[in-house]
């Protein structure tokens, strides 16, 4: 199915890349790629690609990302971050809002435990941010398809879903974002622990992170609904939540929070985080139909078909982006300007 393909990443425009960069660095516990691109050493989070910025815009987003970590390393991860040049913008209970430099937000969760799932020693190895999420390192890929079957077989006969995630330093299980709630993921989590601790791993929660996207918005059923179409997510059915996520859990979820419709200024200032979805070659067109039949509108395609900038019904914007025929381009450029070619969506 070649609508299911597609990677999510986030762009940040800055005025002073090296300067936000360690920030970013120190908040989402990545990896440098290049001059520009920050990665998750596991490849399972999105990339943050760092983009010059042509014009001041000061305002604050009506895009940030949580960060979740495990709550007992939250506290030195928040330190971290002021470290690299952040500061706190909000402080609560259960999070803390840092900023940037040049003031580009960042959620850091939990502050606090939100089950007592690590507590007990037969679930010690698991964490809950967002979703309950346990992490063991494998000496071999081998080892690691070894533990990922006996997962696979322990969540079947319980009858609940576990995402499975298999990289070449370990294995990550993880219930998604709010799915181990149900009173029977304490037996499944105590099995799987069994399981693990029994041939011999043991776990690393430090290797834990989730990361989503909010987006302020006046009208959220509106904007919801192009996100969910653009990106091909489902709406998350319970009351009072709206989250859409993605139904294979291979990328990571978008939330909406209310904004005042009288913040005429925010709502004006384009802003300096926007997500780039990359889809295969023949999907593009589909996908952008899709945002244009749910309030979107193009803003730029002057790439294309390398790309295209889709803003949302209040002005957030998606590139869409594909990679058939880009190195051919880019190539073709370099040789008619003999400079450095670019590697992202603008």
């Amino acid at each position: 199915d070649p609508s299911a393909v597609q990677a999510v990443q986030v762009t940040i425009d800055a005025l002073d890349k090296p300067l936000v960069m360690p920030f970013w660095r120190a908040a989402l516990g990545y990896e440098p790629m290049g001059d520009d691109d920050l990665v998750d050493a596991m490849r399972r989070d999105p990339a943050i690609w760092f983009q010059q910025m042509d014009v001041v815009r000061a305002l604050r987003n009506r895009v940030h990302l949580d960060v979740g970590v495990p709550h007992d390393l939250a506290h030195e991860r928040v330190a971290a971050v002021k470290a690299a040049g952040g500061r706190e913008a909000f402080a609560a209970d259960y999070y803390v809002t840092l900023a940037d430099a040049e003031d580009n937000e960042v959620d850091i969760v939990p502050l606090t435990a939100e089950s007592d799932l690590a507590d007990a020693p037969e679930t010690a190895d698991w964490r809950v941010l967002f979703g309950a999420m346990t992490y063991y390192p494998t000496a071999t890929y081998g080892q690691a398809a070894e533990l990922a079957g006996a997962v696979a077989e322990l969540a079947d006969k319980a009858g609940m879903g576990l995402l499975v995630d298999l990289r070449a330093e370990g294995v990550t299980i993880d219930t998604g974002k709010d799915q181990w709630v149900d009173e029977p993921f304490g037996d499944l989590a105590r099995q799987v622990q069994a399981a693990a601790r029994g041939m011999g791993l043991t776990a690393d929660p430090s290797r834990l992170r989730f990361v989503q996207i909010g987006i302020d918005a006046v009208d959220i059923p509106a904007v919801r609904s192009f996100w969910r179409a653009v990106l091909g997510y489902e709406l998350d059915p319970r009351p009072g939540v709206t989250d859409i996520y993605d139904p294979r859990r291979l990328n990571r979820p978008l939330f909406f929070q209310p904004m005042s419709a009288d913040d005429e200024a925010r709502r004006q200032q384009r802003n300096r985080i926007h997500v780039d979805v990359f889809v295969p070659n023949d999907q593009a067109a589909a996908r952008i139909d899709a945002a244009l039949a749910t309030g979107g509108r193009v803003v730029y395609d002057a790439e294309a078909p390398e790309w295209w900038t889709v803003a949302d019904p209040e002005g957030n914007e998606v590139d869409i982006a594909v990679s058939v025929g880009r190195e051919e381009i880019w190539l073709a450029a370099q040789e008619a300007t003999s400079q450095p070619h670019s590697d992202r969506s603008e």
